[in-house]
């Protein structure tokens, strides 16, 4: 059975390597279905949308992962359903965070003044992609 997790929390800066009290990242969960795990993202997301060194994750426990960058256009800013004529955007896979956050940082910094646009950074199961069997 797949376990989901949130993790994240305040980080020192926006290089998101380190938390601002020095301590380890928070785990939320374990959720058992991905959409309930994004559920919590985005309650997360949206309590601490004014705080720039916030950011927040989706794992899924104890898989192999890969990440990809999610988004694109939204109907409204509550990010929840995708503007019409297409779903949510998916690039990737990525081997490692560090090349998925340049790839999201290039999209995200692409669509700056566009306030119905967000992308984020989703860590999953090599070879999984949700929307596609999840």
């Amino acid at each position: 059975m797949k376990r989901y997790w949130v993790v994240g929390g305040l980080y020192a800066d926006t290089k998101f390597d380190r938390l601002q009290d020095g301590g380890k990242e928070h785990r939320y969960g374990p959720f058992s279905t991905y959409e309930d795990a994004k559920a919590e993202w985005q309650r997360r997301a949206w309590q601490t949308v004014d705080q720039a060194n916030a950011r927040f994750r989706i794992e899924e426990e104890g898989a192999t992962t890969c990440y990809w960058v999610v988004g694109g256009p939204y109907c409204d800013t509550s990010f929840t359903e995708p503007a019409p004529g297409g779903g949510e955007q998916w690039f990737g896979p990525f081997d490692d965070y560090e090349s998925a956050k340049i790839e999201w940082s290039r999209r995200a910094w692409s669509t700056v003044d566009d306030a119905m646009c967000r992308y984020r950074i989703e860590k999953l199961a090599t070879g999984e992609r949700p929307g596609k069997g999840r």
